[in-house]
């Protein structure tokens, strides 16, 4: 900006309107003539190219348009939903109806089971219970991170982004009710040969 400005020849835009190529001191004193500074926009470009504007003004529209795109957007928040490993089915389904609700006013849930005591030894307990869950809200929201073992909890992190993607375990599902009927017709082809 102004004297900062180090090379010799540039390239010159007044009013939106490209002037020319021009010296650095010719480009200063059109600016001193407007009463505005010289702001180089384009340093690596062969001459630079320069701007005659109002630094402090654009510098003021420009944190004025970053505050009404802060405002206009929503923080996305993480929200837990805690329960154990031995949890009642009321219980359960109240957890789900807390994390539906959360869900629809845009939060991501992280849902985590706590382990206590011996029961860590069973992780698989756990992860069924998780992908209940995940299943029951697959029509609010996708899983964004799996089911994983951390300390002496297990999360997964559901987005309601996610939504419209269907989750790994519905697709596991689907490919084992895939697998079953294939192998029932198999084993009814097998039993018509042997009539």
């Amino acid at each position: 900006m102004n004297e900062e400005i180090q090379a010799q020849t540039v390239r010159l835009v007044r009013d939106g309107e490209q002037v020319g190529i021009v010296s650095i001191n010719e480009a200063f004193d059109i600016a001193d003539e407007a009463n505005l500074d010289l702001v180089e926009i384009a340093p690596n470009a062969d001459p630079p190219v320069v701007r005659v504007m109002d630094y402090g003004k654009f510098k003021y529209q420009q944190s004025k348009k970053e505050r009404e795109a802060r405002r206009g957007s929503k923080q996305v928040e993480l929200r837990e939903v805690r329960m154990r490993v031995k949890i009642g089915k009321h219980d359960r389904d109240f957890k789900v109806r807390t994390a539906r609700k959360l869900l629809n006013d845009g939060n991501k849930v992280k849902v985590s089971v706590m382990f206590r005591a011996r029961e860590i030894t069973h992780p698989e307990v756990a992860k069924d219970l998780l992908d209940e869950f995940a299943l029951e809200l697959e029509d609010t929201a996708g899983i964004e991170r799996n089911p994983a073992l951390e300390g002496r909890f297990m999360s997964m992190t559901l987005d309601p982004s996610r939504k419209g993607q269907r989750s790994s375990i519905a697709k596991e599902n689907t490919i084992e009710q895939t697998d079953n009927v294939v192998e029932s017709v198999n084993v009814s082809e097998s039993e018509n040969e042997i009539a």
